[in-house]
């Protein structure tokens, strides 16, 4: 899969390995020193790695620098996410850390992504493929043919859907609510966003004016507001920020999600 996928990233980052004065040579230099200091199990953090790559002479005072030399060596397979060291993420080798797997022929890589895609976020788009992948239309499209016999598709409004074959229908519920972090698959597995979004609600949104950059409160399947956290001693203090005011239901909805919340980070959380 990373060898599918790696050239398109580099190529779209070409502009700022150029701005960046990032080359070859210097990736070939940083990929060797990270693998040296992370090899026999060692699993290291961001900040530590930055220390050992000041020590080795490479410039990061620039810490937008920094990340590409860390997503190259991502890309280059040289090391991936290793285990947490408390609060704090590692990272590790990608030969220590994941297990050797039968690589895959290209037309295979390219179907098994396609099968996993529409499988885990169906239905999605041709369209919406090809914004998650990074993959070519062409690339993107081959790999949709070689499963389509594997999955089914609707059309609405004149828009192929592609969704796994054995996905059952949602059954009309009580309302439901989620609370999920910026970057979520559930708003970034896709590029028309129209479906859960309303983007006359833009403006609720930080300064960036989009749903991928913040933490959004979900109510029956639709971004209904955005939420942040204070972590504090004995308790974790969540604003929630719903962009209309919550009727019984929602509001039963929203506490619900913060129960499940709590639990799943094993302290009391209180609403502001």
């Amino acid at each position: 899969m990373l060898k599918l996928t790696a050239p398109r990233v580099i190529a779209f980052s070409a502009y700022w390995y150029r701005k960046l004065e990032l080359d070859e040579a210097v990736f070939a230099r940083t990929n060797t020193a990270l693998a040296k200091a992370l090899q026999n199990g060692k699993q290291l953090t961001r900040a530590e790695l930055l220390t050992l790559l000041q020590q080795a002479s490479v410039a990061t005072s620039d810490l937008f620098r920094f990340t590409y030399i860390m997503m190259r060596a991502e890309l280059d397979a040289v090391m991936c996410s290793g285990g947490m060291r408390g609060k704090q993420h590692t990272y590790a080798l990608l030969d220590e850390r994941v297990p050797q797997a039968h690589p895959l022929e290209r037309d295979e890589a390219l179907a098994e992504l396609a099968k996993r895609y529409f499988t885990s976020r169906g239905p999605a788009t041709l369209k919406d493929y090809i914004w998650w992948s990074g993959l070519t239309a062409a690339d993107a499209r081959t790999g949709l043919e070689m499963v389509k016999s594997q999955l089914v598709s609707e059309v609405v409004d004149g828009q192929a859907f592609w969704l796994a074959a054995s996905m059952s229908p949602v059954p009309n519920s009580a309302l439901s609510a989620y609370l999920l972090p910026n970057y979520d698959e559930y708003v970034v597995g896709y590029t028309d966003r129209s479906a859960i979004f309303d983007d006359t609600h833009l403006p609720n949104m930080d300064s960036r004016a989009n749903p991928l950059f913040n933490n959004t409160l979900i109510i029956n399947g639709k971004i209904a507001g955005t939420w942040k956290r204070t972590i504090k001693k004995g308790t974790i203090e969540v604003e929630a920020k719903p962009f209309t005011s919550l009727d019984e239901a929602e509001t039963h909805a929203l506490a619900a999600a913060l129960t499940r919340y709590s639990r799943f980070m094993g302290s009391p959380v209180t609403l502001l």
